[in-house]
């Protein structure tokens, strides 16, 4: 997916319905002309509602629409006829959608099924009509409920890429060509740092008809878990993936260290993430023989099952597909 159209970040105001209000309605008809109170209540003002949708991959449709307005309740009336309730606002949204409160930063919920629906805003109660309000000692009350003011307030829609792979480097590690070669997505490529500034899906084909979902992220670089570079745009997206594959040219100096720099930051942002399964891909290894290789094993990280690939001379992917499989089917 382009740059431009991926939006995984968007701040909007929301305005609740107002309530109807309740009526102070008497009964009259032409044999009655003192009947007692038969005023209905008020319709809720309306919600407004996020739903899941399985079909969307970006909250591109709410970029520009700052301002969402719900529906008004309509009031009651007699013969204890209840207002209709304000029009409700659904807004669809990918699954993974975070929704917050803009002031507080306080977490509401997560979208995380497809037709899942939760209310962002409520509407105002509709206001009680004069029937409720009769008692032995005030048989004719000639008074209702007002309605309910509905709610404004700003919150704030985050996506989290829902994806079983998610590729951990620094930037220019070989993420995006990777993603390339073993899927039919088609991020952009270029032999300089940040090339990718936005996530990029991609379906992998495994063994027939098995396939999984890995995600292209920009890249993260030291103290990221700080905000810099793109920091928590980038580390939020990991949350969502069942499976961590970290990946590290082999030209690096120290391969361990970088690996630990990398850890490091997913421990400083989110220390749940060093609970899923992790692979580490050393790239670019077309670069080295076997011996080469042999020379490098003992200096890799432990207790990490580790594939050396090449992406341009498709060395070692099939390997690297079939631990991926292993790791998300354990």
């Amino acid at each position: 997916m382009s740059s431009q159209n991926f939006v995984d970040y968007v701040r909007i105001c929301c305005r609740s319905g107002k309530g109807g209000a309740g009526s102070a309605h008497f009964y009259r008809d032409k044999i009655t002309t003192k009947g007692g109170p038969d005023g209905g209540d008020g319709g809720r003002g309306g919600h407004i509602i996020v739903r899941g949708n399985a079909q969307m991959w970006t909250l591109l449709h709410l970029k520009y629409r700052k301002h969402i307005i719900a529906g008004l309740g309509q009031p009651g009336s007699g013969n204890h006829k209840t207002g209709a309730n304000g029009e409700d606002i659904i807004l669809d949204v990918p699954l993974g959608t975070v929704a917050k409160d803009a002031e507080t930063g306080e977490i509401h919920f997560e979208i995380l099924e497809d037709g899942e629906t939760r209310i962002l805003t409520k509407g105002g109660r509709g206001g009680l009509g004069n029937s409720h309000f009769k008692s032995s000692t005030n048989q004719s009350p000639r008074y209702s409920q007002p309605g309910e003011d509905g709610s404004e307030e700003w919150k704030i829609l985050e996506l989290k890429v829902l994806a079983d792979v998610g590729l951990v480097g620094f930037p220019n590690a070989g993420k995006s060509t990777l993603l390339s070669v073993v899927t039919a997505a088609k991020p952009k490529i270029g032999a300089y740092p940040f090339t990718t500034i936005t996530p990029n899906l991609g379906i992998v084909s495994h063994r027939g008809d098995q396939s999984f979902i890995i995600a292209d992220i920009p890249g993260i670089i030291e103290k990221a878990h700080e905000g810099k570079g793109l920091g928590h745009r980038f580390l939020r997206h990991i949350e969502r993936n069942a499976t961590l594959l970290f990946m590290i040219p082999c030209d690096t100096d120290d391969i361990a260290k970088e690996y630990g720099i990398l850890l490091n930051e997913l421990k400083q942002f989110n220390p749940e993430l060093l609970d899923k399964p992790r692979v580490l891909a050393i790239t670019k290894s077309d670069m080295l023989d076997e011996e080469l290789k042999e020379m490098i094993s003992p200096d890799l990280p432990g207790g990490i099952p580790t594939v050396f690939i090449s992406s341009v001379a498709q060395q070692g992917l099939t390997e690297l597909k079939d631990t991926l499989w292993a790791q998300l089917n354990e």
